[in-house]
């Protein structure tokens, strides 16, 4: 709706992970090369942890796009809220196991299927990488002790590959309490909000992403959305992309404080509502 009166060619501000909108702040960046590390030299498992909104998800989306072909299958389990059998059953097909075959099949069998096409990618010069998001949505401890337990095949058959989780800063706690599964974390990334510097970077990037030429917020509207944001991307997004259709609405030139404060009450609004 706004674009043309901001002369853009797409929105800037979308909750998507569209790799041209991708920001390196120092927090990502650190957070990309640990989970490489860890996956190009095979450590096992690692945790990439950030409250909501500091783009996990996104993160996890353009360390896979960044990584060498060898590094397959590529498995992103979105829902973990399954059973120890239902995950294993997911995680075997996704490998590539027949469908058919794992379907009513006893967790004796899942699990030496898992075996065989860990096996087998690895044959074939691969290294599989399962990515668990939401992990901290995951309520059965028996699923943790699954998962831990598959780790063990790094040791016992030498196989490579790659766990890592994507979670809220709940499940650290959690994992410490689970004893030997934390032992098998190699790399932690903590995800940190960005700094009014690194905010400011971070719209200007996703605008000119966007086609803009020309600065669209003031100093002071930018110093407004740090403070009502508080450096958390998908906030950042909300609260920009509002200020972007108030802007139009108002047929102004640039974002000025009094609009941006404007557009935080709302939102504020909405989330007391």
């Amino acid at each position: 709706m706004y674009e043309q009166h901001w002369q853009l060619a797409d929105h800037p501000f979308e909750n998507n992970s569209d790799p041209r909108f991708f920001f390196r702040s120092e927090t990502h960046e650190a957070a990309l090369l640990k989970m490489r590390y860890l996956i190009e030299n095979n450590k096992g498992a690692g945790i990439l942890a950030g409250g909501t909104g500091m783009g996990k998800t996104y993160v996890a989306g353009m360390l896979a796009a960044d990584l060498p072909e060898n590094f397959a299958p590529l498995v992103h389990i979105v829902f973990p809220q399954m059973s120890s059998a239902e995950l294993l059953a997911y995680l075997a097909v996704e490998l590539g196991a027949d469908e058919q075959q794992i379907c009513g099949a006893g967790l004796d069998v899942i699990v030496r299927r898992i075996q065989q096409q860990l096996a087998a990618a690895n044959e074939r010069g691969q290294q599989p990488v399962i990515l668990i998001d939401e992990a901290h949505t995951i309520d059965d401890p028996s699923v943790f002790a699954t998962l831990r337990l598959l780790l063990n095949f790094q040791e016992q058959g030498h196989m490579k590959f790659t766990l890592i989780f994507l979670a809220q800063h709940s499940l650290l706690s959690r994992i410490r309490r689970l004893g030997e599964l934390e032992e098998r974390l190699t790399v932690n990334c903590l995800l940190q909000p960005f700094s009014f510097d690194e905010t400011v970077a971070y719209i200007q990037h996703r605008l000119q992403a966007a086609g803009a030429s020309e600065p669209v917020f003031d100093a002071e509207s930018l110093e407004t959305i740090f403070a009502e944001s508080g450096g958390i991307p998908r906030k950042i997004n909300r609260l920009a992309d509002l200020a972007l259709l108030v802007g139009y609405a108002d047929d102004s030139r640039t974002i000025s404080r009094p609009q941006a404060e404007a557009v935080a009450e709302e939102v504020a609004g909405l989330v007391s509502y």
